[in-house]
């Protein structure tokens, strides 16, 4: 009956801006936490760090790498976030900024 087909890309809808500033921001920082996971706890054994740190609590090593995976993350995407935040031009910060003065 109604067989639906893909619409082809120039046809396709745009994503929004806000869904491409997220994406621009949290996939590079994503690729970015994953490599510094690898490489930290290549060196450094999560139950060590925690004898060092909190001996006191109980945390696994797969917890341990699951936290510090989403520590780097945290890290890496403030910094994107940080990036652009700067690279706004003038005109758009001016604009956010009287964008809730108008009457």
């Amino acid at each position: 009956m109604g067989r639906q087909t893909a619409k082809p890309p120039e046809e396709q809808e745009p994503a929004p801006a806000s869904l491409q500033r997220a994406g621009a921001i949290l996939w590079p920082s994503f690729f970015v936490a994953g490599v510094i996971t690898t490489v930290f706890f290549a060196y450094v054994d999560p139950e060590a760090l925690r004898d060092i740190t909190f001996p006191s609590l109980k945390v696994s090593r797969m917890l341990g790498y699951s936290l510090g995976f989403f520590l780097f993350w945290l890290a890496t995407s403030s910094s994107s976030l940080f990036t652009w935040i700067l690279l706004r031009s003038s005109r758009q910060v001016r604009r956010g900024f009287s964008s809730g003065n108008k009457s």
